[in-house]
């Protein structure tokens, strides 16, 4: 069974929602603690499952906590690398429960770095980030190289809102290629992070980021058609 990771809303406040995070290639639900715990301030819950590709578990794992009536909605599925492909997958195969999709770094082409210095630099800027996941023995270092037995990108079955997001410096996935895969989706809403590298979510952006989740959230909590609730933001 897949280990999740959890990060909830400050006592005494209600949550405004659950995000169920499918991890990365080489990834564990852990490596997400500081995006989680930032999300949880703004009072929403965290579930954070690992690697789909190399743990079965983890979609039969989010479709568990889908179902969980207990966790307050709405419920969004946030994909990062490999996890996008998942969630993409899961939402298109078992929609019930999910509200929303949230995509970060979709891996589009096969990426060999050769080792693990040119890995941890293609994945984040982030020097915090860097470090957590060199010294981290649980994270499979060589992970992004494996593309063989990702499950196809496809969007087409998905009914639900979907926020796109994506580093204009991805050496492993370009954006313009990410973009072309999003390309005829209606309803997907891109975000692209000027400097941004492959782990989005966990990047040096990491705050806008996040900042970006919680809008999108905050306009999904208002109507599935997203109306603005901000208008001239800089």
């Amino acid at each position: 069974m897949s280990a999740s990771f959890s990060w909830d809303e400050p006592e005494g406040l209600a949550a405004r929602g659950t995000l169920i995070v499918l991890a990365g290639r080489g990834e564990h639900g852990g490596v997400y603690e500081r995006f989680g715990r930032r999300l949880a301030f703004d009072a929403y819950r965290v579930r954070a499952l690992g690697d789909a590709g190399t743990d079965p578990t983890v979609l039969d794992e989010a479709a568990k906590l889908l179902a969980d009536e207990s966790l307050p909605g709405p419920k969004v599925l946030v994909g990062s690398d490999a996890g996008a492909l998942y969630a993409a997958r899961l939402a298109a195969e078992q929609p019930a429960g999910v509200a929303a999709l949230i995509l970060a770094g979709l891996p589009t082409t096969p990426w060999a770095g050769g080792s693990w210095a040119a890995e941890v630099e293609a994945r984040t800027a982030c020097p915090t980030h860097q470090g957590r996941l060199t010294n981290d023995p649980d994270v499979r270092r060589g992970s992004l190289d494996n593309t063989s037995d990702l499950p196809a990108f496809d969007l087409d079955r998905v009914r639900v809102p979907v926020l796109a997001l994506h580093g204009k410096d991805d050496a492993v996935s370009p954006v313009d290629q990410a973009l072309r895969a999003y390309a005829g989706h209606p309803a997907v809403r891109t975000v692209t992070f000027a400097g941004g590298r492959h782990d989005i979510l966990n990047d040096a952006l990491h705050r806008t980021a996040a900042a970006t989740v919680v809008l999108f959230l905050e306009r999904l909590r208002l109507s599935s058609e997203l109306p603005a609730i901000a208008e001239g933001l800089v």
